[in-house]
């Protein structure tokens, strides 16, 4: 909890039990505290007297959250697309999804081959994508 002796500083990362989020401080509005979520975003409203410093692991949640949503929001890259996806080496099903896109390529069926690719890219995206 803040108290009197503990001004609230613009950018300081603070905890909002109410909402379970940790803000990063702007500045006073009437009664409430206005908080803005770590990485941007809407502001919201909060009783200065609930807030408290956030964790160390309440802040890298919360940058953690801000990256993802960064990255989600990202377009991919047409470059990108426009080449195949290479298999990750090692991996079984990627071994077995580029082997699927080389004999449809064999058999000169692009349905199938752009199937393979993009089976594979899916797959890349939630395997291998830390």
């Amino acid at each position: 909890m803040t108290t009197k002796s503990e001004p609230l500083e613009p950018g300081s990362l603070l905890y909002d039990p109410a909402t379970r989020r940790v803000g990063e401080y702007q500045d006073r509005s009437g009664p409430y505290a206005m908080l803005r979520p770590v990485g941007g975003g809407r502001e919201w409203q909060a009783d200065p007297a609930a807030l408290r410093p956030a964790t160390d692991r309440e802040r890298l949640s919360a940058s953690v959250h801000a990256v993802n949503v960064r990255t989600r929001s990202v377009p991919p890259d047409p470059d990108e697309l426009s080449r195949p996806p290479r298999p990750v080496p090692g991996c079984t099903a990627c071994g077995k999804l580029a082997g699927l896109r080389d004999a449809a390529r064999t058999a000169h069926d692009r349905s199938a081959e752009t199937d393979a690719n993009v089976l594979l890219r899916k797959h890349q995206r939630q395997e291998h994508r830390a």
